[in-house]
């Protein structure tokens, strides 16, 4: 999916390099999710896993401005 594929892009790029251990691995276990549940946490607020919580969070957060 386009929309997935933007999001997870703009985080990568601007806020994976300095983020905490802790959130580049909760990153990671996002990308080894199915798409449907990928699309649940980012495109249809879906609540996630609470160790996934707070990286959605920071991905949705561009798209909040």
């Amino acid at each position: 999916m386009r929309e997935l594929d933007e999001l997870l892009v703009t985080y990568l790029e601007q806020r994976y390099e300095q983020a905490p251990v802790t959130d580049k691995r909760a990153f990671q276990a996002l990308l080894q999710l199915p798409d449907p549940d990928l699309a649940g946490y980012l495109l249809n607020n879906q609540t996630p896993a609470t160790e996934l919580q707070r990286v959605v969070k920071h991905i949705l957060k561009r798209t909040d401005t």
